[in-house]
């Protein structure tokens, strides 16, 4: 009997300690994506939508010094994914003014879906402060990937997409407090690595990005990997609620 005392409180603690790390864990690789209806994006986020889900914090993967928050909201529909960008900023670094550019050589934020493990393609989205995108569907073999722009890129399969500017004008090189993105992505335009409309328990891979150049190259990352943002086995998963 007095061995018996002494183990069951010190099995409590070790489910406790257990249950504890879990948590830690799945809140850095798990992000659960609620439901919404459609609705049309405005680079504001003011969509009433958006209230029943909470900000996730994007942290720091390379500084550059900078303390600067980025956080993201994300939802979906029967007809696709919508995002939310919230960055701190002081400077647009931007003046790339054409969809389809490098734009990840200036300041923007990124998302990669990878709806389909069994296969090594993935979606990659950016958008800049400026709304210009670059929507490519990547193969990445062993390490070598290359980005293919879509086929028909118009109608249901095309993205909606919007910006905003705090404390300052959306100019290139202008001095603000941050900036907004919010974009939707529909599953049309990831044909055919999602062949399915997602439904309750439906999971994905995926990872979410910002970069800035201001004062320095400066990263930001959900899931974070060693450096290059394609290291897609390292991705977190998105479980749809």
């Amino acid at each position: 009997m007095g061995q018996e005392k002494r183990t069951v409180p010190a099995l409590v603690i070790l489910l406790g300690l257990y249950r504890f790390s879990f948590a830690q864990v799945s809140d850095t690789t798990r992000y659960l994506i609620k439901k919404t209806t459609d609705f049309q994006v405005n680079g504001i986020g003011d969509y009433a939508g958006w209230n029943k889900t909470s900000w996730v914090p994007i942290t720091v993967q390379e500084s550059a010094n900078r303390a600067l928050t980025t956080k993201t909201k994300v939802l979906y529909s029967e007809t696709g994914i919508y995002f939310l960008f919230q960055c701190d900023d002081e400077k647009l670094t931007a003046t790339i003014e054409e969809d389809f550019g490098a734009l990840f050589k200036e300041d923007v934020v990124e998302v990669f879906l990878w709806p389909d493990p069994s296969v090594p393609i993935y979606l990659e989205y950016e958008v800049s402060p400026l709304n210009y995108e670059l929507p490519i569907l990547v193969p990445n073999i062993n390490g070598k990937f290359q980005g293919w722009k879509p086929w028909n890129y118009r109608g249901s399969a095309k993205t909606q997409h919007a910006t905003s500017v705090q404390g300052g004008n959306k100019t290139s090189n202008a001095s603000i407090k941050g900036w907004t993105a919010e974009f939707f992505i529909p599953y049309r335009l990831m044909n055919p690595i999602v062949s399915a409309t997602p439904t309750s328990g439906t999971t994905w891979r995926g990872n979410l990005y910002r970069i800035d150049y201001d004062t320095g190259y400066q990263t930001w990352s959900w899931k974070k990997t060693s450096g290059s943002f394609h290291e897609f086995k390292r991705y977190g998963t998105l479980i749809f609620e």
